[in-house]
């Protein structure tokens, strides 16, 4: 299949030729919402719309805080590649939303990779300035010598991206990126530790680093204090046509009753539409609050319902495995709810290695 020709912005439309501060005296950007570059985990209805996790109208009958909290970029990537001895950013971003426990790098900030047949590895972040409070940004990173490499950049876990435009040399080759080996994605749904909340930078959130681990896409479905399992976002999970759902799904239950009767009907609804989708159900990270055990047996008595009721595609991880010993715990965590980049890594590991091994099954079966 051929390559899609990649156009400049200036080819497109000639009032869209980028002013820059970038010190490169041959950049051309290029629109990263358009072929050949390829965007992921994200959507984009027009160039006048602002990059989103899920179609609008579901996350405004979802609620408030879901309506807001689609357009923070969690999850996405674009991959492409190039022979540009340079990538460069230019970003519109209305607002920046600082936090106390998370840097700049992982709320606003993208970070680069360079993907290979035997793997992907960091190469450098793409952030704004810390003074930077909306508008404009631009980040490049110098590459050295010109060679054809793949490469995918994260966006911010925290933010709003309205655009987002690939600066590379004049003349160099842009083409798609490294394919994902399945053509279907992972979707994880859940709180703010879905979302990201609070890794460094954008390629330490554990679905990310999953991704890159095992090759798989995914959708980052976590809203920050508002999963909460509503009627609308579960109808529309239930429409998606996911490799493996991920049910990252506890801490923003009000109460136990409250996480009893969602967390049950959450599996339900996507169980009648995907009668053979491997779903894993995962209790919090965080065990240290005083109805940590009631939660983690509400999660696990609807594991053994569906166990009971024949279901063989569906698979229980204690979050209370994830951080160690009691005295490990605190270490793994910033506050002692959000995880930091070295809980995420164990989530990772923990969550990856069931993903790994569901893949492996389905490959045999």
């Amino acid at each position: 299949m051929m390559t899609p020709k990649a156009f400049k912005t200036e080819d497109l439309d000639t009032n869209l030729k980028l002013s820059t501060n970038i010190p490169k005296q041959d950049i051309a950007f290029y629109d990263a919402a358009l072929p050949p570059i390829q965007l992921y985990g994200l959507q984009k209805a027009s160039r006048d719309t602002c990059f989103l996790r899920m179609p609008p109208e579901i996350a405004k009958n979802t609620s408030d805080g879901v309506n807001a909290l689609n357009a923070f970029t969690a999850g996405g990537r674009v991959r492409f590649s190039t022979d540009s001895s340079y990538i460069a950013i230019k970003v519109k971003m209305p607002a920046v939303h600082p936090m106390y426990h998370m840097p700049t790098s992982g709320v606003s900030g993208f970070d680069l990779y360079i993907d290979t047949p035997a793997g992907s590895y960091f190469r450098g972040v793409l952030p704004p300035d810390y003074s930077f409070t909306g508008g404009e940004f631009e980040a490049w990173i110098d590459l050295g010598e010109r060679v054809l490499r793949s490469y995918t950049i994260h966006f911010p876990l925290y933010d709003n991206v309205d655009q987002l435009y690939i600066g590379l040399q004049e003349g160099a080759q842009v083409a798609s990126g490294l394919a994902y080996t399945y053509d279907k994605p992972i979707v994880y749904y859940g709180s703010s530790i879905t979302q990201g909340g609070c890794a460094s930078r954008p390629g330490l959130s554990y679905q990310n680093m999953i991704s890159r681990r095992l090759n798989v896409d995914h959708i980052n479905l976590g809203f920050s204090g508002n999963g909460k399992a509503e009627d609308a976002i579960v109808n529309y999970m239930a429409t998606l046509d996911p490799l493996i759902f991920v049910s990252d799904y506890d801490h923003n239950a009000p109460s136990l009753d409250y996480l009893d009767h969602t967390h049950r009907n959450l599996y339900q609804t996507v169980r009648a539409t995907h009668p053979e989708l491997p779903y894993i159900m995962i209790s919090k990270p965080d065990f240290l609050t005083k109805d940590c055990i009631a939660r983690r047996k509400i999660i696990h008595d609807h594991f053994m319902e569906g166990i009971a009721q024949g279901d063989r595609n569906l698979y229980f991880i204690d979050g209370e495995s994830f951080f160690g010993s009691t005295y490990d715990k605190g270490d793994c965590t910033v506050d002692g709810c959000h995880p930091n980049d070295h809980g995420f890594a164990l989530m990772a590991e923990r969550i990856g290695n069931v993903i790994n091994m569901i893949l492996k099954e389905q490959r045999y079966r």
